[in-house]
């Protein structure tokens, strides 16, 4: 497994593989690497001849500067897990690498993917991760690009940045990889104690109720009931909401929707947690 730390160096790189015929798949992340990371990487291996992964705590996607310096660093784990599962390559940038002397936002015009939700309650959250991931397109130039769906709305604006500037990088979206309790698994976690763990089970415990249970209940009435089922839990719900799977629009009738996806974020010891899943 190569490690890269610069743009000549990716360049190389890609003349490698352009001269081999190899296409080349690319995960994005921010290390604290897990068992939903690989599940990326391995969707990555099984359609490409290339795999790269790049390890960058992008800081203009963090509203709350608290949440970067914790944010876990574990790089050295992170190495010896992607060269045991067999990546090719990782991309190791600083800050300088990746955005020069400016480190900031583009002006992007996100057509309301960024209402809501992630961008209501992490104000730049999402121009932030535009930029990031549109500067390591164009950096490492993969031919596909794998996101998880824990990160729903992030996945339809990553889709619609690439469209946007006519980046040639399928993105593609992978269903969220879950612990056997169903808590989705997220570099997060590891901030979490057993209890913590154990008490986060109620997000997807409470949206699998949801789906199960939303065409006997209106969006407004349905929303209530999980709120008032969050009351009697060691979480504190920061939002759940109902949000039209394409164009992640808020739901007032189940009717006016063909796809609708249940969005939910909360605390737990502290910690941010957010996930979802199609609920029709």
């Amino acid at each position: 497994m190569r490690v890269f730390r610069t743009q000549n160096e990716l360049q190389l790189f890609n003349q490698e593989l352009a001269q081999a015929g190899k296409e080349l798949g690319f995960v994005a992340t921010m290390g604290a690497l897990h068992a939903g990371h690989m599940s990326l990487l391995h969707q990555a291996q099984a359609e490409n001849q290339a795999t790269i992964v790049s390890i960058f705590v992008n800081p203009t996607q963090f509203n709350n500067s608290e949440d970067l310096e914790k944010y876990p660093i574990r790089t050295d784990e992170d190495l010896a897990l992607l060269k045991k599962e067999g990546a090719t390559a990782v991309f190791l940038p600083s800050v300088s690498e990746v955005y020069g002397n400016k480190v900031e936002a583009d002006d992007l015009d996100l057509i309301g993917l960024d209402k809501g939700m992630e961008g209501e309650f992490r104000p730049g959250h999402f121009p932030g991760v535009a930029a990031v991931v549109r500067r390591l397109f164009e950096l490492i130039k993969p031919q596909r690009a794998y996101f998880g769906e824990k990160d729903f709305q992030q996945l339809l604006i990553v889709k619609h940045m690439a469209k946007v500037y006519q980046l040639p990088v399928e993105v593609i979206g992978c269903e969220t990889e879950r612990y056997a309790s169903g808590l989705a698994m997220s570099s997060r976690n590891f901030r979490l104690s057993p209890d913590g763990l154990a008490s986060a089970d109620i997000i997807y415990k409470q949206m699998i109720w949801a789906r199960e249970n939303y065409q006997d209940y209106s969006p407004g009435d349905l929303k209530a009931a999980i709120v008032d089922n969050f009351e009697n839990s060691d979480l504190e719900l920061e939002y759940i909401e109902f949000a039209d799977a394409n164009s992640m629009k808020m739901v007032s009738d189940w009717e006016q929707h063909s796809a609708v996806r249940v969005f939910i974020a909360a605390y737990c010891e502290g910690v941010r947690l957010i996930d979802n899943i199609a609920l029709y």
